[in-house]
């Protein structure tokens, strides 16, 4: 199994900026970030597997997620954050092409954007 270990989170103005990390233990197809705000449900913020990357419509223009093969990590740049970007980041991955389901999970970072 994946075990992943996320670092980066914080508090951070609006309109500032944030880089989250997340390091495998071993390598995976697709690696990805998801978020979740007090009460409201788990939201996809960005993928990328390959040479291609995905990413949710609220953060389309702001974040950016690349990936470094070679260390097994995944980074995701978050520039002009706002309050509605507060939440637990979760990174996730896949190990299976074949599958668009994440069966690992790291434990979080804490994401907060006062205003």
């Amino acid at each position: 199994q994946v075990r992943l270990v996320e670092a980066g989170g914080g508090l951070v103005q609006v309109g500032g900026s944030l880089t989250l990390s997340c390091v495998a233990n071993v390598r995976a197809y697709r690696m990805a970030w998801f978020r979740q705000a007090p009460g409201k449900e788990r939201e996809f913020v960005a993928d990328v597997s390959g040479r291609s990357d995905n990413y949710g419509d609220s953060v389309k223009g702001r974040f950016t997620v690349t990936r470094d093969m070679a260390k097994n990590t995944v980074i995701l740049q978050m520039n002009n954050l706002k309050p509605d970007d507060t939440a637990i980041y979760y990174c996730a991955a896949g190990i299976d092409p074949f599958s668009s389901i994440f069966e690992s999970w790291g434990r979080g970072t804490q994401v907060t954007v006062s205003a």
